[in-house]
């Protein structure tokens, strides 16, 4: 977990960079310690290690991961927050999307996001979309983005607290 010694970029706000192309196994560590940082266990959203490691491997997956800038050469940096989305001809989802909650508020999920906008553009994607529980506090960046709703699950999200809750399903189109 990132300390208060955190690099900053010259503006005063961590810095941190984005990685693509990332090899399954070299992923999955530093996904899974965004993972249990980033989503509440009271919504059961997180993925296990397991669905993890096998989305991963999926040759249809893309995964982008944000980390701290290094402070030394060769020296890797500590994963602030992800994005993985699998592209199926021209359209592609958003699976999941996450900053650690010390790194929210840093420009760290916008970046992700954007990024994943211009590499679904660049790849021909007609349309991306994503699920997500309805009251996600993340829509607020998702309609900043031009998502819209296009549906709607009732009940379909079951919390820790056995409450229910509606998944909202919303999507962009990119031509």
């Amino acid at each position: 977990m990132p300390d208060d010694r955190s690099p900053r970029s010259p503006d005063g706000a961590p810095g941190f960079q984005l990685i693509g192309g990332l090899a399954a196994e070299d992923a999955l560590g530093p996904v899974m310690q965004v993972m249990q940082q980033a989503f509440d266990p009271l919504y059961g959203e997180a993925w296990n290690h397991s669905q993890t490691r096998s989305m991963l491997a999926m040759p249809l997956t893309h995964l982008l991961l944000a980390e701290t800038i290094a402070s030394e050469p060769d020296a890797s940096g500590t994963p602030v927050g992800f994005a993985m989305t699998r592209r199926v001809a021209d359209e592609e989802e958003l699976l999941l999307i996450a900053v650690a909650p010390k790194w929210r508020q840093f420009g760290a999920g916008s970046a992700l996001l954007n990024q994943v906008v211009e590499n679904a553009r660049d790849a021909g994607v007609n349309r991306l979309h994503l699920e997500m529980r309805s009251n996600n506090p993340a829509m607020r960046l998702y309609s900043k983005f031009g998502f819209h709703p296009v549906g709607l699950r009732k009940d379909y999200y079951q919390g820790s607290d056995s409450r229910r809750y509606d998944a909202l399903t919303m999507a962009m189109m990119l031509r």
